[in-house]
């Protein structure tokens, strides 16, 4: 999984069920926690960043507030589309050394977890963005 992550030019996150393993896993890049909510694509190279692991995560709580912003997904290249997620979530999971932890998250990171566990649950962008349009490269 980390080596499919670093490969993807545009991607900070990936799921296990996203290479065809059924296992509740998923990887978010240390990069995410960077970025802002002016996310977009870019063809440069990223560098290579490290990753955080989540085993068995689960959402213990989600804002009422929502917001509306563009995602893409890397089992849907070149496309994009706009998705409604809460702003703040607190999730629990355990890390890769078997470590439980629990706390919140918010902005574009809050987004990459929601959109990660949607993967986790057999949810695609597709099933939930309002149109989804094709992006040059």
């Amino acid at each position: 999984m980390k080596d499919t992550l670093a490969a993807a030019s545009d991607g900070v996150g990936l799921a296990a069920p996203q290479i065809g393993v059924s296992r509740r896993v998923f990887l978010v890049s240390e990069e995410a926690n960077g970025i802002g909510e002016e996310r977009v694509a870019s063809p440069t190279p990223k560098p290579q960043w490290g990753h955080h692991v989540f085993i068995n995560p689960v959402f213990t709580k989600r804002s009422r507030t929502k917001r509306g912003m563009s995602e893409g997904c890397l089992s849907v290249p070149g496309k994009y589309g706009s998705v409604t997620r809460a702003d703040k979530v607190h999730l629990a999971w355990y890390d890769a050394s078997g470590k439980r932890h629990a706390r919140g998250f918010a902005k574009f990171f809050a987004r990459v977890l929601q959109h990660e566990m949607d993967h986790l649950d057999g949810v695609l962008i597709l099933d939930r963005a309002k149109q989804m349009v094709d992006v040059e490269r």
